[in-house]
């Protein structure tokens, strides 16, 4: 009988003080229930993509949460499968988020200290209402992840990794949002919580992030709110949608018409992630890059 399987994704910012400990804890917790996936660990936290059968995903959260510091952790549920990984992954990084700034990043029991006002997907839209255009949608993900979804009218910084806010930033283009109401976004949170501590110190006035990320956004919401196309996803799934009401934004680079479905560039020397509609797809065969994937990433892992 096969087992019903499912996709978490989760994180916990607290500080840690033997954070190779901590990954040798999880490994062999994971390795005992059978998962595959993605852990970062560092001194600041915790962030981790996991996929196996729902039983042995809750016995890993239980165990989890046993160790005192992550006992508040928000776990989020998908659809998928450990098929979606290659492997089981843990590692001890400088940052669980690479913004390239770890010494800058002050973390205690309560999570990251300087950063954003949480609000709930309910919260977010309430203050859209009360606040109108007053209200921007600051997209804290890499760029290339906006082409196929992101919230309507989203200010997205031209960004190819999380290293590239703290450049952006200083940079002054985004000055005139400073006396705004900035709504921070990102796939589960995580990334959120450091990019708003940080735009927060460079004089940012009203910074919130929303809480859960696009992942809660849309559980609450689906397709009926301010968010509009496909969640990218750093896993064998790429994307997911929210409801079969979805608008698909994405445009094959070839013939310019809607696809969600990111592929690796035929070209064995570039191999970069570009978007293809089916028919292209299957015709991928050309080794002529084009201009306008040659900045996107190599297929990668991400983050939250």
């Amino acid at each position: 009988m096969v087992k019903p399987e499912k996709i978490i994704l989760y994180y916990c910012f607290t500080p840690l003080g033997d954070p190779e400990a901590i990954r040798l804890w999880q490994r062999t917790l994971c390795e005992q229930h059978g998962l595959r996936g993605r852990i970062l660990v560092s001194r600041h936290g915790i962030n981790g993509t996991l996929g196996g059968s729902i039983t042995s995903l809750k016995r890993y959260i239980k165990g989890t949460r046993e160790f005192p510091g992550f006992r508040a952790i928000d776990f989020k549920w998908s659809e998928g499968s450990s098929g979606d990984f290659p492997r089981l992954r843990v590692r001890v990084r400088e940052e669980i988020v690479s913004f390239g700034a770890p010494d800058r990043l002050i973390v205690n029991e309560q999570g990251v200290v300087g950063g954003g006002e949480r609000l709930t997907p309910i919260a977010v839209h309430e203050l859209v209402e009360r606040r109108g255009d007053d209200v921007v949608f600051f997209d804290g993900r890499n760029s290339f992840e906006s082409l196929i979804g992101k919230f309507k009218n989203a200010v997205v910084p031209d960004v190819r990794t999380t290293h590239d806010f703290a450049r952006e930033l200083d940079s002054g283009r985004f000055d005139f949002l400073k006396d705004r109401a900035v709504v921070t976004y990102c796939t589960g949170g995580v990334r959120c919580e450091v990019l708003s501590s940080l735009m927060i110190d460079r004089g940012f006035a009203e910074v919130y992030q929303l809480d859960g990320g696009i992942v809660r956004y849309g559980e609450e919401f689906g397709d009926r709110g301010l968010w509009e196309g496909s969640l990218y996803l750093f896993d064998a799934r790429m994307h997911q949608e929210f409801s079969d009401d979805h608008k698909t934004i994405g445009r094959c680079e070839r013939c310019h018409s809607a696809t969600s479905q990111f592929h690796n560039c035929a070209n064995l020397a570039c191999r970069k992630l570009i978007l293809l509609c089916d028919e292209c797809a299957r015709e991928n065969v050309s080794t002529n890059c084009r201009p306008n994937h040659a900045e996107l990433p190599r297929s990668t892992e991400g983050v939250a």
